[in-house]
């Protein structure tokens, strides 16, 4: 999973200098959190739920869904809700 965060800011454009921080959850699940030059990339998994929960929070004028499209072709997505994008000022 760890390789797949790095493959996926990559194809976003993002860098990182870091690997990815991973910690196993409950029932299979993971969390990673991957820092990058201006922002984070955290994956949530839950197994048991068929469930994976992306949180990208980058600089405005950069454009995540490159990211996304990585891990959904990655899962075979079959529903995915659309990012939400705020205005921070």
């Amino acid at each position: 999973m760890a390789g797949l965060m790095l493959s996926a800011a990559g194809a976003a454009g993002f860098t990182t200098n870091e690997s990815p921080i991973v910690r196993e959850l409950p029932r299979d699940g993971l969390a990673l959190v991957l820092l990058l030059d201006a922002g984070h990339l955290s994956v949530h998994t839950f197994p048991d739920r068929e469930i994976v929960v992306l949180d990208l929070l980058v600089a405005a004028g950069r454009d995540p869904q490159k990211a996304v499209d990585v891990f959904s072709r990655k899962f075979g997505v079959t529903e995915a809700r659309s990012p939400r994008s705020f205005d921070r000022g």
